[in-house]
């Protein structure tokens, strides 16, 4: 529910040369700088609303609309203004923009502050800069499977792109199962019939000389997992009693696990110490949107306490060394908590995304919001441009390889190596390559 929005600041505008930037609420969620005459990226359904932007917040037509930050640069030659939620992490106003008769209205529905600057990337990046972020750790190389084999991964083709990695002396670190490993979200230590052993696997990579990495959405629940018949009291409620709503996917209506609920927290403690004692150290957490969701949960506290709550559970369970990656995350909930930060929609083998929607896959959107995030990049924590697929199958594999590297962010192959070309190899080989490595 929105409150009430008062007004901050009324500016003059060039309209031909002005330009606004939206930060959206988390990683999928379109953000960019749009001239005055533009028409801003919004949800193309109910459904997409929930999943890839701000649950529960609508946008008038004609209105700009930042998640906590919103940047005028008024096109006369004037300062850049940017107006930023005063305490980010805890509360995250929605902050407007309307043009009337050649003046920006600006207002919003909670407290924010206001900076200056010269352009719109730079006063962000020292908004961002001023915040006292520990700078992030550097990045490993890493392969995941999920651009190549989706959910339909298995533990085979895991040990055939290890092999490959041998073979075609790729300089990866760390190789990531992503989804399609365990029974059901929320079912993270049952095995699908497509692997064998997780901790097998593990001791496999690390054999190698490689780092095993996992993936998880640990927030999502899947009604048809043995978690959800088990133990329904660990999922947030809805005000009308029912369970709250992370939207659809996967084909099922998703529920949201409640990490307030004492048994709930001792359960996902068990899961990342299990993941850990088995030799995982590079966690990829997903959807991770879904823990900063309203409802009704055990203990009486808001969306997003109990959504950083549950982030440092998983950091605790999992030690300060291992490697922390978020996506689908809560943007600026998430300062100070991740090793790095996915900071666009998902790529994809084609450019334009469904129903051109920019929080669908494509690399279209993918590169617009990527690319509007780079202020982001070591100063909140190492940006995560998502994964390059450099086989010959992708379309406009060049340019979206150029934008991963230009990011000089986390570096992550996912092809099935073998059907790489000579172009595709040296292609990888040079951006899993750290810098300064011959």
């Amino acid at each position: 529910m929105q409150h009430p929005f008062t007004p901050l600041a009324s500016v003059p505008v060039d309209l031909r040369h002005a330009r606004v930037h939206e930060e959206g609420w988390q990683s999928w969620s379109p953000s960019g700088a749009y001239a005055l005459g533009a028409a801003p990226h919004r949800p193309a359904n109910a459904n997409w609303a929930t999943v890839c932007y701000r649950p529960g917040v609508t946008v008038p037509a004609g209105v700009f609309q930042g998640e906590g930050l919103l940047a005028l640069d008024p096109g006369d030659g004037s300062p850049v203004r940017l107006w930023a939620a005063a305490e980010p992490t805890r509360e995250v106003p929605s902050i407007r923009l309307a043009v009337r008769d050649g003046v920006a209205e600006v207002s919003a529905d909670g407290p924010v502050k206001e900076w200056t600057g010269e352009d719109i990337p730079s006063v962000l990046g020292g908004w961002a800069s001023g915040l006292g972020v520990e700078a992030p750790r550097p990045a490993p190389g890493v392969w995941c499977s999920w651009y190549e084999y989706f959910t339909e991964v298995t533990e085979d083709d895991i040990h055939e792109n290890l092999r490959a990695m041998d073979t075609l002396d790729l300089p990866v670190d760390v190789v990531q199962i992503d989804d399609g490993y365990q029974q059901a979200l929320g079912d993270w230590l049952t095995l699908s019939g497509r692997f064998r052993s997780r901790a097998g696997i593990a001791d496999k990579i690390r054999s190698r000389g490689r780092r095993a990495g996992i993936w998880t959405a640990p927030f999502l629940v899947d009604p048809a997992s043995d978690l959800a018949a088990g133990h329904p009291d660990w999922l947030v409620r809805d005000t009308a009693g029912g369970f709250a709503h992370a939207g659809r996917n996967w084909g099922h209506d998703l529920r949201v696990l409640d990490t307030t609920h004492p048994d709930a927290a001792a359960y996902l403690t068990e899961v990342f110490t299990t993941l850990r004692a088995e030799g995982y150290d590079y966690f990829k957490t997903d959807f991770l949107y879904a823990g900063a969701l309203a409802g009704i949960r055990h203990a009486d506290v808001d969306p997003l306490t109990a959504y950083r709550a549950g982030i440092r559970l998983i950091r605790d369970a999992i030690g300060p060394d291992s490697y922390l990656l978020g996506c689908g995350a809560p943007m600026l909930p998430s300062i100070g908590l991740f090793d790095a930060m996915r900071v666009s929609p998902d790529t994809a083998p084609h450019r334009r995304p469904e129903a051109d929607d920019y929080s669908q896959p494509g690399q279209d959107p993918a590169e617009f919001t990527g690319a509007a995030r780079q202020w982001q990049h070591d100063r909140l924590w190492t940006n995560d441009p998502d994964c390059l697929m450099a086989r010959p199958a992708v379309e406009t594999r060049e340019q979206w390889a150029a934008h991963v590297e230009s990011t000089g962010g986390l570096m992550a192959s996912s092809d099935r190596l073998l059907s790489l070309d000579e172009w595709g190899v040296t292609t990888t080989r040079r951006l899993l390559t750290p810098p300064g490595v011959s």
